[in-house]
């Protein structure tokens, strides 16, 4: 119900569902985003401003105690009241939000939602559900990939992660540095994030060899009641360098070709395999040095040829564009 004055715009919300009636609000023409600002401790009194028709109204929004979705959860909206963004805490207290953005046909069609998720993000809706209902469904998809997330956060914290440069909730892959141009990609299943990951080891053969072996003699040893760091530990028979320990330079070569660390996205994961050089190289520069090499040579996806600061044999595949 909307009692409007000259200047002053009242809403009183106790016969409203949870998603406002938003649909039925876009006739207001709202130029601006309403500010609001709770009046009370429980947050069920709001007071704010809006700009409608290019003038300036004030608004209140009242809510009962118990309603499905208090404006606390609400980060944005919209001026035509269709995509919103709402608030939610994990039982870790972790933060996320989800994106909703409603259809023409809202109740009836069923709202378009995203969030920062490693699975997709699958909602339940009838034309009687509200935004309510979305929330919930969120929060409990959240408590699912709770110890999914705690197993990324402990490597997040304990190690010196290369890539992703900035982890999202949504990625699954961390590459975690353990020597000197030698580190492990490892993919975290976001089922069953603490079986044994795929692992990848990257660096120099006379280094990675041995890494090599050792995870394929202990694998037998892994205990899926373990963190995926403690076990790595353990069949790897190494300690990761930490913050704690180690700085981030010590593990952020620059590109021998470049001289960059950073190629966009990418760091340098190409490493020659002779002991007294080891300079890394981005593998899209390493490539296009071999091809424009005369005595290069290419067989299938794989360029043979010399390193370009030892002369010895290196070799590189073909640079691949991610979809």
């Amino acid at each position: 119900m909307l009692a409007w004055s000259a200047n002053h715009v009242v809403i009183l919300a106790q016969h409203y569902t949870a998603d406002f009636e938003l649909s039925r609000m876009e006739s207001l023409l709202v130029k601006e985003s309403p500010l609001l600002l709770p009046l009370n401790k429980e947050k069920t009194v709001y007071d704010g401003f809006i700009t409608v028709q290019e003038r300036d109204f004030r608004i209140r929004i009242l809510l009962p105690p118990d309603h499905q979705l208090k404006l606390a959860k609400l980060v944005s909206i919209d001026t035509e009241f269709r995509t919103l963004r709402l608030r939610a805490e994990d039982s870790s207290g972790r933060q996320h939000v989800v994106t909703v953005k409603l259809k023409p046909k809202h109740p009836v069609e069923a709202p378009w939602c995203s969030a920062d998720l490693p699975v997709p993000l699958a909602m339940t809706w009838t034309p009687q559900s509200s935004l309510g209902h979305v929330h919930t469904q969120f929060l409990l998809l959240l408590e699912s990939l709770a110890e999914f997330w705690a197993v990324l956060d402990e490597i997040d914290e304990k190690t010196w992660v290369l890539e992703p440069e900035k982890p999202s909730r949504a990625d699954t892959m961390r590459r975690i540095a353990i020597a000197n141009n030698v580190s492990i990609k490892v993919e975290v299943d976001t089922q069953h994030p603490k079986m044994l990951p795929e692992c990848c080891l990257l660096g120099a053969e006379h280094v990675v060899t041995p890494l090599r072996n050792k995870l394929n003699a202990n694998m037998h040893l892994w205990n899926p009641d373990c963190s995926i760091l403690q076990n790595l530990r353990d069949v790897l028979e190494i300690e990761f360098p930490s913050p704690a320990t180690h700085e981030k330079s010590s593990f952020s070569a620059e590109c021998g070709i470049c001289y960059a660390y950073r190629l966009e996205s990418a760091i340098p994961d190409q490493v020659c395999n002779d002991p007294r050089c080891g300079q890394p190289f981005h593998q899209a520069c390493l490539y296009e040095w071999l091809r424009g090499l005369p005595s290069s040579r290419q067989s299938f996806n794989i360029v043979f040829g010399e390193c370009p600061y030892c002369s010895k044999p290196i070799t590189v595949k073909m640079s691949t564009q991610k979809p």
